[in-house]
């Protein structure tokens, strides 16, 4: 076991490493997301001043760590949710996940709340066992989407699935196809957005394509329909990324000035209104309608697809649309 307080220097060589990856070099017997719960617990200080597991060192700090992280367990549970289950087989599956449910919880999640409810709690009591590539909070994780977005979801059942589906998406052969309500007429009818992408440094929940040296990030949209009704203008946009960046498509978006619609994060009204209604969208107007990739081990090309489930086709009936 690690010996807590401690004190490590940082020295010239590790000049530019994220704090968490540097501790986690240090800390032999102290696995990476348990350094990121020592830092978001604020038990370890640089230079005498609580940091953030992202903090990039210069060389020279003083780095304490106070003492050893809380132990309930970063691991996940398996619990009985129900799933929309599109396609399985002794390699992989194929789920639709639904709007509100997370994927994974988080590094700092412990055995309460904030590690129930998840896709990952439901796929762990449906299959029992899938990949550990991702470790035991992200078991068979191959890709995500956000909390507020339905859609299709591709999850490995063992490393070798993972590793092979993983490569794909590196490579950029897997194709998504994401269906978006956006707010106000997107003109032309075509485009493609390439802005990196950072995190907001004052808010940190938000992605932004304001900063230098972000991360690549490129959307392409294709304007399906371009709605008119009481509730104002919208567009209903096929979008397709060949990055996947946290937010990608909600910041980028906004960033055309065209926030998806519920997405209050990004610019999106919390409800619009008529002459002599209001409505609101408790979720973002955003769903992973269709995936492609090839097989990871009879490399056979597979193409999986789900409609806009109920809720967003009400919204759409309620602005006049259906």
């Amino acid at each position: 076991m690690e010996a807590f307080p401690k004190t490590l220097l940082v020295s010239a060589d590790d000049a530019g490493k994220r704090l968490d990856q540097f501790l986690a070099g240090q800390l032999a017997e102290t696995s990476r997301a348990r350094v990121q719960q020592l830092i978001s617990e604020e038990k370890v200080l640089v230079n005498n001043v609580a940091a953030k597991a992202s903090a990039r060192l210069r060389g020279g700090e003083s780095i304490q760590v106070l003492g050893s992280a809380a132990l309930p367990p970063l691991r996940a549970i398996a619990e009985d949710i129900p799933l929309d289950l599109v396609y399985e087989d002794e390699d992989l599956a194929v789920v639709n996940k639904a709007a509100g449910m997370m994927v994974h919880a988080g590094a700092g999640a412990t055995e309460d709340e904030r590690n129930r409810g998840t896709l990952v709690n439901a796929l762990l009591h449906h299959f029992g066992q899938l990949s550990t590539v991702g470790g035991e909070l992200r078991p068979g994780i191959v890709h995500r989407l956000d909390k507020a977005t339905s859609g299709l979801i591709v999850v490995a059942k063992n490393d070798e699935a993972h590793r092979k589906l993983a490569a794909q998406f590196a490579r950029r052969k897997v194709k998504k196809t994401y269906l978006a309500l956006v707010h106000g007429w997107v003109k032309p009818d075509r485009g493609t957005v390439s802005s990196s992408i950072s995190r907001d440094r004052v808010r940190r929940t938000r992605m932004t394509t304001q900063r230098t040296g972000g991360r690549e990030a490129i959307t392409h949209y294709l304007v399906q329909k371009r709605l008119e009704s009481k509730f104002g203008k919208f567009t209903l946009l096929e979008v397709h990324i060949d990055t996947g960046r946290t937010h990608q498509i909600r910041v980028h978006l906004a960033s055309l000035r065209h926030p998806v619609v519920g997405d209050a994060l990004y610019g999106a009204p919390r409800e619009v209104r008529s002459k002599d209604a209001v409505i609101s969208l408790p979720r973002n107007f955003l769903h992973a309608a269709e995936l492609q990739f090839q097989h990871p081990k009879t490399n056979e090309l597979m193409k999986f697809s789900r409609p806009l489930p109920g809720e967003l086709e009400e919204f759409l009936r309620i602005i006049g649309e259906r």
